[in-house]
């Protein structure tokens, strides 16, 4: 079987791009944020795992080989949901990680077989799990994090381009038991940012210009996390009309590519009363209803 591919409802032969799309469209679809539907999250966290999976070239060519048998025979939505004790993109990422130092066992409900070292024994029991919130342009830039955790200071890099709800590992981090120490998982959640959207690698803010620029054009300045910007408006620009600056969006991390910035812009319409009168009179004459 290749339930990978019917989670994200795409052919065994899909390209890189179509497996980016299908996941596009399913994670807005599904996004806890968005449908409150009962089992709306679960299906978020399969479709999450399964690009973790296909959008990855070697973790993708290692499931081609071996299928559903890396699951224990199972679909992977069976697996999925039959490990709901635990986060499904850990178990996977530690499945695949494992399987570049040996030869796949596959998993069942005792655990991993014998060319893995045991997850139940490990993983379950030593890691620890924590949540942080960080600036929403620290998750852009990326950078060094303080938290403290059972009363000890700890830095952390955060990657730039981190995305809400994504997982760092700290190594030796977790609980201890014997000469064996676990790891320290930490969600980060990005705060909501009172300027941008984001759209994958994308920004997107409301951009705030006069009448007169509207009508005539002219050079505006806009500060963007990378730098301050010089850029002309174009005449007789619309509200609501979208410049894109390009490459001044989020680094992604595999490609180093930066997306775009798109402002939206907002005419500020002039209070009446500030005009002269003459002017009022002229525009009342002229404007079309």
């Amino acid at each position: 079987m290749n339930s990978l591919y019917e989670t994200l409802g795409v052919s065994k032969n899909a390209s890189s791009d179509e497996i980016k799309k299908a996941y596009r469209r399913l994670a807005r679809k599904y996004h806890p944020d968005i449908n409150k539907e009962k089992g709306a999250e679960e299906k978020f966290k399969e479709i999450n795992a399964a690009y973790e999976i296909l959008s990855d070239e070697k973790k993708r060519a290692q499931y081609d080989q071996y299928g559903d048998s890396i699951f224990g025979g199972q679909s992977f939505q069976d697996f999925s949901r039959n490990n709901n004790g635990f986060d499904i993109n850990d178990i996977i990422n530690d499945l695949f990680n494992r399987s570049q130092r040996g030869g796949f066992k596959g998993f069942n409900s005792r655990g991993f077989g014998s060319d893995f070292s045991g997850f139940g024994d490990f993983e379950e029991d030593l890691d620890t799990n924590t949540s942080i919130n960080i600036p929403f342009e620290t998750g852009i830039l990326g950078g060094e994090y303080s938290i403290n955790h059972n009363g000890e200071n700890i830095k952390i890099k955060i990657p730039h381009g981190i995305k809400d709800g994504e997982k760092l590992r700290v190594r030796g981090k977790g609980k201890q038991r014997g000469l064996k120490t676990g790891d320290l998982i930490i969600k980060v959640n990005l705060e909501k940012s009172p300027i941008y959207e984001r759209d994958e690698d994308d920004l997107i803010r409301k951009f705030d210009i006069s009448l007169k620029t509207a009508l005539f054009g002219g050079k505006v300045n806009i500060q963007t996390p990378k730098k301050e910007v010089s850029f002309s408006i174009p005449a007789n620009s619309k509200n609501g009309q979208k410049i894109r600056l390009k490459g001044y969006g989020i680094q992604n991390r595999k490609t180093k590519i930066y997306g775009d910035m798109y402002l939206i812009l907002n005419i500020i319409l002039p209070n009446t009363d500030d005009l002269d009168e003459n002017l009022i009179t002229l525009l009342k004459e002229k404007l079309k209803d």
